[in-house]
């Protein structure tokens, strides 16, 4: 046993979760130095959808953003969030693109990376954790969380063996939905630490409410480390709060050592960020209070939301239920995949045009038959081969690493891109983001030249650029 770590995601998850990840850099910054003299294990502060959300929303450069964040937290690690092969995307990226934004993720002032990929699927998950050893950084290997008659203790054990054996330097548990009981978390995290030897960390939300209980069984049976948000941006769906997980702890043999009036200052910074979402409508408080739909039909809030905008649209709230009914079903027909992006989207859209076409598969979405072909990886269940031919027809499924079928492109997007670059990380915001990233370049320029990019006259700036 021994002192619990804490890392923090304030600065990522937490407002991720709430506010769609709204919250700006200049927002963060003046809280930084306090939160580097805490303590913690580590600071989550980069990818996840920060970067899309920076490009696209806020008019900000993320690699910006991280190097003004780095040079403030000169003591706790910084870390960030890796879909695998998805990068900061929502599809398979060549590895020369994975590979370079690695490296760049290190060298502007990332220590750890954690890994993750929906389907659980290792191949996914090489080349970034090789990459990451490489640049001298430590790959944390994730587990998506998930419950289903196939799911249980072993089979996720194995997978943390598999990935420790890849060389990744912890091993994290990521409960993206909520669905970790306090139970299941004592057996799944004992299991663990007999069963490895680098640090296992423990990720949850408080969408079913449960979060904090789930933390104390998970360090009764060992956790490392565990996340938590600053009371101002904790609970609901962001992580359980910092400062009463502290004072839980306090005098007892899981002690963190953290010092509950410095936890106390940054609370009192953001409070006022948080009543100004709050007021602006960006923060709905229904999103701080426990679902427990989360247990009962396994769906993430922000799965059920999508769910609920998708059918206002199509005017079917009525069909509600039974597309909620729906989505299990959806689910074992493609092999029990973790509900977490892109997955839960795949799956919710699928069960929607399922019962809203009255008729099961009348209309499959090509993301369903990528997930079926194995362009996404490998299901964690096999999926049953009359399904198969029901959605594939003749077409054979892919059985390799679905990124050794893609050829690298970087000196493409090097190309399309060479008029605005101003730094090597501009090829990868392009990469991963080519609309967003070429727009965001393009207000950069005209802001440099001394135009407004929103207001100005585009026959004018159209001279500018030409």
């Amino acid at each position: 046993m021994g002192k619990v770590r804490i890392t923090e995601t304030i600065l990522r998850d937490a407002h991720q979760s709430l506010i769609a990840t709204r919250m700006t850099t200049a927002e963060m910054l003046p809280a930084v130095e306090m939160l580097d003299d805490v303590g913690y294990n580590a600071l989550e502060c980069w990818g996840g959808a920060t970067f899309d959300a920076c490009l696209r929303f806020l008019n900000e450069d993320p690699w910006e953003r991280l190097r003004a964040i780095k040079k403030l937290a000169k003591k706790t690690p910084l870390q960030m969030l890796l879909r695998g092969q998805n990068l900061l995307g929502y599809k398979h990226y060549p590895d020369d693109v994975v590979e370079y934004f690695v490296q760049k993720s290190i060298a502007n002032g990332i220590d750890i990376i954690r890994i993750f990929d929906a389907l659980n699927d290792p191949r996914n998950l090489e080349k970034a954790i090789s990459s990451c050893l490489k640049e001298g950084g430590h790959p944390q290997g994730c587990i998506s969380y998930t419950t289903s008659p196939y799911h249980n203790t072993e089979i996720f054990v194995n997978d943390a063996k598999k990935l420790e054996s890849m060389g990744v330097k912890s091993v994290c548990i990521k409960d993206m939905a909520g669905l970790l009981s306090p139970k299941d978390a004592y057996d799944l995290i004992k299991s663990l630490k007999s069963s490895l030897k680098v640090p296992v960390e423990l990720h949850t939300h408080y969408t079913s409410g449960l979060g904090s209980m789930t933390y104390l069984r998970a360090i009764q049976a060992g956790v490392d480390i565990i996340d938590t948000a600053i009371s101002p941006f904790s609970m609901g769906t962001s992580q359980p709060p910092t400062e009463p997980m502290v004072a839980a702890l306090s005098g007892t043999e899981y002690d963190t050592g953290l010092d509950i009036k410095k936890l106390n200052e940054i609370a009192v910074y953001f409070r006022p960020i948080r009543e100004k979402y709050l007021e602006k409508g960006t923060l709905n408080p229904r999103m701080l209070c426990p679902d427990i739909n989360a247990l009962i039909c396994q769906v993430p809030g922000g799965m059920l939301s999508n769910l609920v905008s998708q059918l206002k649209q199509a005017g079917a709230m009525d069909k509600f239920d039974d597309v909620l009914n729906e989505v299990p079903k959806v689910r074992a027909d493609l092999g029990y995949p973790p509900l977490v992006t892109p997955t839960s989207q795949i799956i919710g859209s699928q069960a929607v045009l399922n019962v809203l076409s009255g008729e099961r598969y009348k209309v499959v979405t090509n993301e369903v038959k990528g997930l079926v072909a194995g362009e996404y990886g490998k299901t964690p269940c096999a999926i049953d081969p009359g399904f198969v031919k029901q959605i594939l027809g003749d077409k054979e499924p892919i059985t390799c690493r679905p990124a050794d079928l893609l050829e690298d492109k970087l000196p493409e997007f090097r190309r399309e891109v060479a008029g605005y670059i101003e730094k090597e990380e501009d090829v990868l915001s392009y990469a991963l983001f080519p609309k967003p990233a070429l727009e965001f370049f393009k207000k950069r320029q005209f802001k440099k030249y001394g135009y407004d990019a929103d207001n100005s006259d585009p026959a004018r700036m159209s001279g500018i650029m030409s």
